[in-house]
């Protein structure tokens, strides 16, 4: 019990620090990757931008995003979060701009992680250039919804877990029922 209670203590205390953390630069940065992930509109243009202008490559990406990145939301959002009821961090721990708009749902796991991870995992194989850019680009957003005080950093890393679980899923896909054929 005392592990657990330390591991819950460390998250706890890094939340806090991120939350509190604020250099000129964050304030400018944060915003707008919050902004891009809504929704994920962020992932819906990366998926628009390779087919446009990737070829084969960049549609087979994008349409391996997209499937992934609906995986991933389907399995954080209407499976995992409906089983977890983690309160979300505290709302004194969070400048009162950064209140406004804040989701309700279960803290656990963040969905936006899930759908970043899930996205560029799917895409990177497909196209390394343009996944690690992706990558970058999830773990911004995973560091966002932790600064702002929307998730706790275990809960980003379960929507990690999830959406690199996703997108292996989707990947392995095609090929199940073979395997099971021949």
């Amino acid at each position: 019990m005392g592990t657990m209670a330390d591991l819950r203590g460390g998250d706890h205390r890094l939340a806090r620090w991120s939350i509190g953390w604020r250099p000129p630069w964050v304030r400018r940065v944060v915003p707008a990757v919050e902004e891009a992930a809504e929704h994920t509109k962020l992932w819906w243009a990366a998926a628009g931008l390779m087919a446009a202008v990737g070829g084969w490559r960049g549609r087979t990406a994008a349409v391996a995003g997209v499937v992934s990145m609906a995986t991933a939301q389907v399995l954080s959002n209407a499976v995992v979060k409906q089983l977890s009821r983690r309160r979300r961090p505290p709302r004194e721990w969070v400048p009162p701009e950064d209140l406004r708009g804040r989701p309700a749902s279960s803290s656990f796991p963040s969905g936006h992680t899930a759908a970043g991870f899930a996205f560029a995992g799917a895409v990177t194989p497909v196209w390394p250039a343009a996944g690690a850019a992706c990558g970058m680009s999830a773990v911004m957003v995973a560091a966002e919804r932790v600064h702002s005080g929307a998730h706790y950093p275990s809960d980003v890393a379960a929507g990690g877990v999830i959406g690199l679980a996703a997108a292996a899923l989707v990947r392995a896909a095609p090929r199940l029922p073979w395997r099971h054929v021949f």
